[in-house]
């Protein structure tokens, strides 16, 4: 597809239901009185991989945390799965975040734990013991940290952390991915890996995946490119 910026279209409430994994409609949010989105259309199909560029303080992550069940809606409309996600309460919440699988910048992986460890415990409740470990093991393996598997997280490079922080998002078979700046601080092997995961899982899985970003070497696998300005598309 055309990786171009252009203008999310206006679209029917309908057809926003219809097509869409994320589907805003006139999104607004606001901190202080200070609108940090206003009016903001959007929708991502199944499958289709959306980078979101912009400036700092642009919107960018309020629009993440928003589509990720991490905050609650204040105006307009947003669907996500299918789940409207105005009102929810703590537990429907946390059900909508089962479906998605979230890479961030910081690793956030826990001290104590292996790194095939840290990705099991993405599974727990959700898969046995024994298959957990061996689909951690694939999920790993599948970004070249087989032989990191035992390792705990002081042992391994940033690069590799994030490395495992990317497995412990995908093993669970995701809907939907949100990533925020997920390679900003990896170099150029660790991050063409963590970019060529995002992409096999989004046609593996036919997940949607919104990708927060300034880092150029993750433009090509966009099927569109958008910007954020003064908080709108």
């Amino acid at each position: 597809m055309n990786a171009a910026v252009r203008m999310a279209p206006e679209l029917t409430p309908r057809a926003l239901r219809a097509k869409s994994m994320i589907s805003a409609r006139r999104l607004s949010f606001a901190y202080d009185r200070r609108a940090v989105l206003s009016d903001l259309n959007l929708h991502i199909e199944a499958g289709e991989i959306v980078v979101l560029t912009g400036a700092s303080g642009a919107g960018k992550t309020t629009l993440l945390t928003l589509c990720g069940a991490l905050r609650s809606v204040q105006g307009g409309e947003l669907e996500v799965l299918g789940r409207n996600m105005k009102g929810l309460n703590a537990k429907e919440q946390r059900e909508v975040r089962s479906s998605i699988g979230f890479i961030f910048q910081s690793h956030h992986l826990l001290e104590a734990l292996t790194a095939g460890q840290n990705v099991v415990m993405s599974m727990v409740g959700r898969a046995p013991v024994a298959e957990a470990s061996r689909r951690a093991e694939t999920a790993l393996a599948a970004l070249g940290l087989s032989h990191r598997v035992d390792a705990f997280p002081e042992q391994m490079s940033g690069g590799e952390q994030q490395r495992v922080a990317v497995a412990r998002a995908l093993v669970r078979d995701p809907k939907l991915i949100l990533a925020d700046e997920p390679t900003a601080s990896l170099d150029d092997v660790s991050a063409n890996i963590v970019k060529a995961a995002i992409r096999d899982a989004a046609r593996r899985l036919s997940c949607a995946v919104l990708l927060v970003t300034h880092d150029a070497r993750l433009f090509d696998i966009a099927d569109r490119r958008l910007r954020l300005v003064d908080g709108a598309l």
